[in-house]
């Protein structure tokens, strides 16, 4: 009967396609609102997508396939994207219900997503161009969950280097190697800052005393 109806309305007066599907697709969608399964397990297949996706990123960027991997980060996070309460979900139009999580199962979203910035962040520092922007806001989002992130904290630091936002640089950096002290790389990082702090505070003391002198 279905098949009919849709036959029918295909050959009945002229729809613009948009609208003709949208009429076709709304059923389902409202059944997919009105369907009420089991919440926790709809959440626990979605994180054990994710997991799968975030340990192909692991594998393929201890590979050196950083490409790769990003995509593979990338599908993580879309699988909890709709699991997380900050995002707005389009079934909630037709009254859709976002699956809910046990605690145990909150953990390991958070878990998730903030590996997958953490790794995201790593994979871009390794592709040339860099895109720092970037990786300050993956850093950044790790920082967001977890402040003493010491990968992130470095990430962040050098990002802000290169975006030649030194004093935000020192920021990250200085607290990058309270946790991490004789890392080389950050050391260098710090030192290269503190040098370009030092470097413009001369220029703005010689321009002070130009006007002033």
């Amino acid at each position: 009967m279905r098949v009919l109806c849709v036959c029918a309305a295909l050959h009945g007066k002229q729809q613009s396609g948009d609208a003709w599907f949208e009429k076709q697709l709304q059923p389902g969608l409202m059944a997919m609102a009105t369907a009420k399964p089991s919440p926790e397990p709809v959440a626990e297949l979605r994180l054990q997508q994710a997991q799968t996706f975030k340990e192909e990123g692991n594998r393929f960027y201890k590979e050196g396939r950083f490409r790769d991997a990003v995509s593979r980060y990338h599908w993580a996070l879309l699988q909890v994207k709709t699991l997380d309460p900050s995002v707005p979900s389009p079934l909630q139009e037709f009254g859709a219900e976002r699956p809910t999580m046990l605690a145990e199962q909150e953990q390991i979203f958070h878990a998730i997503q903030r590996d997958c910035y953490n790794n995201l962040a790593a994979c871009l520092l390794q592709m040339q161009p860099v895109n720092y922007e970037r990786v300050k806001e993956y850093s950044l989002k790790v920082l967001q969950r977890q402040p003493e992130n010491a990968k992130a904290l470095y990430r962040a630091g050098v990002a802000f280097y290169h975006l030649r936002d030194f004093d935000r640089a020192q920021h990250y950096l200085l607290a990058a190697i309270n946790k991490q002290p004789k890392d080389a790389n950050v050391k260098r990082y710090l030192q290269l800052t503190e040098s370009q702090l030092s470097s413009y505070h001369q220029k703005e003391k010689k321009l002070y005393m130009g006007m002033f002198g």
